[in-house]
């Protein structure tokens, strides 16, 4: 049958409908507005943004909640650039995720023209493809191969340029089929192997991690873990893989780990890990799993054949997708857990030893208690509840106190990005209104991206904010301290008032000073939130010299002083 013409921008807008796509991200720019009118009538949800990084970021976290490709539109040259920050944090996090940039009309190509920038150079190392559409009629191939290369093996983002003058270009093109994500399985002689090496175990761990993860997939290696009475860590802020109130989970493999918890890593005569990359971050710089060939015996799975061998040189190793690796092992006849079945219990007391109250706060006498301002979030807060952070000291409250009530209520950077928690948060309540939304943010951190409260407000998104206002950037502080003690340079902030200018924005805003005043605090918030259905902003002003629940900042400098002078 002959197809009817249509333009590039529609076609695209067309095929995006092909393959599911309800939401888009992005900041509007003239090198695509072929697809913006398009998009008008087209029942897709386009939610401006303010910068490109936060549009990108969005796209990052509808890809973890969703498990379909976040979409973002950007234009050339400097929106390209914004938008990078969120494509490295797609990456290094394995989210499925399609970026769109406008780029300059093909008569103007490989002039340097305005904003113009080759895509496939400058994203080359940030996304599994990188690609360019000079012909209208060839949109539909081009993102089929997008949907399927952002989603089949270790899921990631893909980059498509759209030459401004190929979008307004008419074309007679049929739509493709919808695109089928396609994963490797273990085979039956790989899951017996697993099983006879478990059999002869005496210290099993299993360590879940990675992308590519759904709510069947966590069931099911709950029901193998259970049937096994397996231990269950899980990597670098990938804690949501397990109900952390489940009696099997024993603690995160990630910064700042239970030092007992690494113990029993190091300790281990097996470990089954299920997803992760088993990266710098989840093995303490590669040191509580020995690169390239563990002291430990080590079963990996991970979706990417590439992957494998890659760093660790695993006993077995495992190319599968997370659903069908879950599944199978789900049916596996279960083995004699005797041998380590009482040390479970054992971790898990660990973990709720390393959960109390730290020694910073035990004498009470610092007016404001973080490790109580989670226990407040905690007791009002759903099972459900998605925390959302970026990177920064602030983190390590949420990550070590915070109970995390299984598959997606965690969405956080692996790739330490800076920026991504208001963004992730606004994007999260946007994506599932139904659910509770607290986001975790350092004043550093808010400052990278607390513009995209505006886009809160303007899609009635009713999350609630808490900022962390030390007055610092408090990573970089702390390791200042460490390795140069009493010299701070470049890391004092002077910041605004944060809830006045939440309320400038039409938001609520608050400022909290001490323990007391958190838990109301938190109660008119998360109330302002469910009813106004507008964003809420919490400011927390507290000590900066607490730093981590393990440490002052005047104990850093202190023993790192007193270690130089022993030298």
């Amino acid at each position: 049958m002959t197809q009817p013409s249509r333009s590039g921008g529609q076609i695209l807008v067309d095929a995006l409908k092909v393959h599911g796509v309800d939401t888009a991200f992005g900041v509007p720019g003239e090198s695509y507005l072929d697809v913006l009118d398009a998009l008008h009538d087209s029942g897709i949800r386009f939610i401006i943004n303010r910068q490109e990084g936060g549009a990108a970021f969005m796209a990052d976290a509808y890809g973890k909640l969703t498990g379909q490709p976040g979409i973002c539109f950007v234009t050339r040259g400097p929106g390209a650039t914004n938008a990078s920050i969120g494509v490295h944090t797609a990456f290094q996090d394995s989210t499925p995720m399609i970026l769109f940039i406008g780029q300059v009309g093909g008569d103007f190509m490989d002039r340097e023209a305005f904003q113009e920038v080759d895509y496939r150079r400058m994203f080359g190392q940030m996304a599994k493809w990188v690609a360019q559409i000079d012909r209208a009629e060839r949109i539909p191939e081009y993102l089929a191969r997008a949907f399927q290369v952002a989603t089949s093996g270790r899921p990631g983002p893909v980059v498509l340029a759209l030459p401004e003058d190929m979008l307004i270009t008419q074309a007679s093109v049929a739509d493709t089929r919808r695109y089928q994500p396609v994963q490797a399985s273990p085979s039956r002689a790989q899951i017996g192997q697993l099983r006879e090496m478990l059999s002869e175990a005496q210290r099993p761990l299993l360590l879940l991690g990675g992308g590519g993860w759904n709510a069947q997939a966590c069931a099911d290696i709950q029901r193998f873990a259970e049937a096994n009475a397996l231990p269950v860590s899980c990597a670098f802020r990938f804690q949501d893989l397990l109900d952390n109130s489940h009696p099997n989970y024993i603690g995160d493999v990630g910064i700042g780990i239970n030092p007992k918890l690494a113990a029993r890593v190091k300790n281990a005569d097996l470990i089954i890990a299920i997803g992760p990359r088993l990266g710098e971050m989840t093995t303490s710089g590669y040191s509580i799993i020995a690169s390239p060939v563990p002291a430990q015996r080590l079963v990996h799975f991970h979706a990417s054949a590439e992957e494998l061998g890659s760093v660790y040189q695993a006993d077995l190793m495992i190319a599968s997708g997370m659903p069908q690796a879950a599944a199978m092992l789900a049916e596996m006849a279960p083995v004699d857990s005797g041998a380590w079945r009482a040390s479970v219990a054992e971790a898990r007391a660990e973990l709720a030893a390393w959960q109390e109250k730290p020694p910073i706060f035990q004498d009470g006498k610092a007016p404001l208690d973080l490790w109580q301002v989670v226990q407040d979030i905690r007791a009002q807060t759903p099972a459900d509840t998605i925390i959302t952070n970026g990177a920064g000291n602030y983190a390590t409250w949420a990550h070590r106190f915070h109970t995390y009530g299984g598959m997606r209520t965690q969405l956080a950077p692996t790739s330490g990005a800076m920026g991504y928690g208001v963004p992730s948060g606004v994007a999260a309540k946007i994506v599932a209104p139904q659910r509770t939304v607290i986001t975790f943010a350092g004043d550093g951190e808010y400052m990278m991206n607390g513009q995209e409260l505006a886009t809160a407000v303007q899609y009635r998104a009713g999350l609630v904010i808490i900022v962390f206002n030390n007055q610092m950037f408090g990573t970089i502080r702390m390791h200042q301290e460490r390795e140069y003690p009493g010299r701070v340079s470049g890391t004092t902030l002077h910041n605004p008032d944060f809830a006045a200018m939440a309320q400038a924005y039409g938001a609520r805003g608050e400022v909290v000073n001490t323990t007391a005043e958190f838990a109301p605090a938190l109660q008119r918030a998360l109330a302002h939130a469910r009813e106004q259905q507008l964003p809420a902003l919490i400011e927390l002003r507290y000590d900066g010299n607490l730093i981590t629940p393990g440490a002052t900042l005047e104990t850093i400098s202190k023993n790192a002083l007193a270690a130089k002078a022993a030298r």
